[in-house]
């Protein structure tokens, strides 16, 4: 039974080229574990350079078509788009493997740090990224687990998605889409919006008003999206334990020209 990311060191990805996949495969990597994965774009013969970066990162990659699970695998990981007819889920299942799903799995990493979740059903990525250079550059060393690349880390010639800081503190990004996000308990919860996408609006009310009763310290709301507003009504009015905090500003005088835009907040220019 896997309870902790402690409770295993040899890890199987099957679809670990994806963009969620490929971010925990390299955190998991950076922490120590022994990392493997395969993909159905890895094609004997043929250059692939997503391959070749996670290479790059320790993670030993395999065509899918099994030859990568062997005896020393202890947990195989798949996200929502691997069906049971793969042949990987097949023998793991012949192994008696533990299988378990990308975003249970991030949730066993996130309890393992002082997390910052960032949900919404659009801007987690942009945001996540944002979150991480401002800590980074105060000086937290924080660690990331992203949907998209960032260029500070694809510049150092890596995917982008993901790196493993010496701080306490870890940036996800939660995904509705799914559900995965009701999974989450982070010390502090952001909330960038809730519009229509993948869910109606009230499985999306529901879904997000867990979130909030599951972050832990600090849920912040963005009062711009008048549907994430009505989650912001606080507890408590202070940063103790268990507040929620409201918290955002909203923009006004925007002119554009160009590529150069300019807004106020509170009367300061941007």
């Amino acid at each position: 039974m896997i309870n902790s990311i402690k409770d295993f060191k040899h890890v199987f990805f099957i679809g670990v080229a994806g963009t969620g996949m490929s971010a925990i495969a390299q955190y998991l990597s950076g922490i120590g574990k022994n990392v493997s994965g395969s993909d159905r774009y890895f094609i004997e013969g043929h250059e692939n350079e997503m391959k070749n970066k996670l290479e790059q990162e320790g993670i030993q990659c395999f065509q899918q078509n099994g030859e990568g699970i062997n005896n020393h695998i202890e947990l195989v990981v798949v996200s929502t788009a691997i069906e049971d007819t793969v042949i990987e889920v097949q023998i793991a299942k012949s192994k008696n493997i533990p299988i378990i799903k990308r975003s249970d799995l991030l949730s066993l990493i996130a309890k393992s740090k002082k997390t910052i979740a960032v949900g919404g059903t659009s801007g987690k990525s942009t945001t996540s990224g944002m979150i991480f250079e401002i800590l980074t550059y105060a000086g937290y060393d924080p660690s990331i687990i992203s949907g998209a690349g960032l260029i500070s880390i694809i510049q150092q010639g890596k995917i982008g998605n993901a790196k493993v800081g010496n701080g306490d503190w870890l940036i996800i990004e939660a995904d509705e889409s799914d559900g995965s996000i009701i999974n989450y308990y982070p010390e502090i919860g952001l909330l960038l919006n809730i519009d229509k996408d993948h869910q109606e609006m009230d499985e999306l009310n529901s879904i997000f008003q867990t979130f909030k009763k599951n972050t832990k310290d600090i849920f912040i709301v963005n009062q711009c999206n008048k549907s994430s507003a009505l989650l912001s009504a606080s507890t408590k009015n202070d940063f103790s334990t268990n507040s929620k905090i409201e918290a955002g500003y909203l923009a006004d005088h925007f002119t554009q020209t160009n590529l150069t835009c300019q807004f106020t907040i509170n009367q300061f220019p941007f």
